[in-house]
């Protein structure tokens, strides 16, 4: 640790003279309440790593952990279980489910663990599956359910608990395409109904940006870049964050107040009368603003939440904008 701090030496170097491996190194980061935070990089990044040092299922070298104004590091063993059975919920890549347990005793399992009563537990147990939308399947066994289910019971069980914070190391990344987009969709609307703050873990970047609401891209056991999904793919912190965002769309990325020109410095070219232009909301992202450019030979004006004109973009600003993003 000394030769860290005093040398900064990198993972590699760590490793060849020491013969130590360095788990993660400097991930300094905020959550905000109701946000999801999306964590992610390659394998061996040290993503998976870094969400269990959350809940102290891998204990710190050094550093402070605080999640809901709690020390986690000065926390005893007692406090720290109650802290992970009724604050912090976690939902596994693998989920672990008791096999010789039905559905509704899965997901009832932590409120047996708190010494909740049976009737409290099944009660629970069947509100968290109908946000899941697995009514119907209290009794059967996870043999009986396919891959996409049994994960919907895992994130069941992480919502029994009622927790304020919920840990998702790569949930969904086992399963088909339709059916990972399918609990993409579930868990969006699941977190905007329940207003869970939640650290999600992913190697796949379209899976971040499609779910996140912040980015932290991961390397080596280092945080290399935090921002919106924009940010990381508009405005990339270096080569290794580039090569990530390469392929992807920016059409559903970019939006009118990233690339219109201010309103009030505007200088319309002949023939164009901005009153007669039409209007949009400055998040309107650049697939909507082709289609609106398509219906008409006016500028766009760009309006901000109250509806005032804050903003326009010319057929010149958007093929920039487009251009300029690789969309």
């Amino acid at each position: 640790m000394a030769a860290i701090e005093e040398r900064g030496l990198s993972k590699p170097e760590v490793l060849s003279e020491f013969g130590c491996v360095v788990g993660i190194a400097d991930c300094s980061f905020k959550v905000k309440r109701g946000e999801i935070f999306c964590v992610m990089g390659l394998s061996g990044s040290g993503k998976s790593t870094m969400v269990r040092h959350l809940n102290r299922l891998i204990e710190p070298t050094s550093g402070s952990i605080s999640v809901l104004g709690e020390d986690m590091r000065a926390l005893g063993a007692d406090r720290l279980r109650e802290m992970r059975a009724m604050h912090i919920g976690m939902v596994f890549q693998h989920m672990a489910l008791l096999p010789h347990r039905t559905v509704r005793d899965n997901v009832g399992f932590p409120l047996q663990v708190r010494g909740e009563p049976k009737s409290k537990r099944w009660e629970v147990s069947q509100h968290c599956l109908n946000l899941v939308n697995l009514d119907g399947y209290e009794d059967r066994f996870p043999r009986e359910l396919s891959g996409g289910m049994q994960q919907r019971v895992g994130l069941a069980r992480a919502l029994a608990s009622d927790p304020e914070v919920l840990l998702m190391d790569e949930p969904f990344s086992a399963l088909d395409p339709l059916i990972r987009r399918q609990l993409q969709d579930q868990f969006m609307a699941l977190s905007a109904e329940l207003k869970k703050t939640t650290v999600f873990i992913t190697h796949d970047l379209d899976e971040a940006i499609r779910i996140g609401h912040r980015i932290a891209i991961m390397k080596d056991g280092r945080i290399v870049q935090i921002g919106t999904p924009e940010d990381i793919v508009t405005k990339p912190a270096d080569d290794y964050v580039k090569d990530f965002v390469e392929g992807i769309s920016k059409l559903k990325l970019v939006f009118a107040h990233s690339i219109m020109e201010k309103f009030t410095t505007y200088k319309p070219a002949r023939g164009e009368d901005l009153a007669k232009s039409p209007r949009v909301s400055h998040d309107t992202d650049l697939d909507h603003l082709i289609d609106v450019s398509i219906t008409t030979t006016q500028p766009i004006v760009v309006q901000s939440d109250k509806g005032k004109d804050v903003g326009v973009i010319s057929k010149s600003t958007l093929l920039q904008g487009i251009q300029g993003g690789k969309a």
